[in-house]
């Protein structure tokens, strides 16, 4: 369970990441790239990120140039979160609960 204090973090990083990749729409390869969840751990060392990816590109492609970029979004999130001693780096990972859902959805209807 995490404490209050990671849920405020996570909060601000999450809407931080997604504000970020709004105004960087060349990093996203124009797709639409949302924030799903933030997880941060314990000792605020590492957020893991879970993205979802909706748009013509090819995913793999818009998760890599994501990645690529991922020190630069760390320290656009660093500059928004000044009273933190260190600022937690950013793990991606693509949120894929979406296309399970529909999965299952479909596996139901048969």
């Amino acid at each position: 369970m995490a404490s209050i204090r990671q849920s405020k973090i996570e909060s601000v990083i999450q809407s931080e990441v997604s504000v970020f990749l709004q105004r960087n729409a060349s990093i996203c390869l124009g797709t639409m790239v949302t924030v799903t969840v933030v997880r941060v751990t314990a000792d605020l060392s590492l957020a893991r990120c879970y993205l979802s990816i909706f748009g013509g590109r090819d995913k793999k492609d818009v998760f890599e140039s994501i990645e690529t970029n991922s020190s630069r979004i760390r320290g656009e999130v660093g500059q928004k979160l000044k009273n933190l001693r260190k600022i937690p780096a950013l793990k991606f990972h693509i949120d894929d609960s979406l296309d399970y859902a529909s999965k299952i959805d479909e596996l139901l209807k048969k």
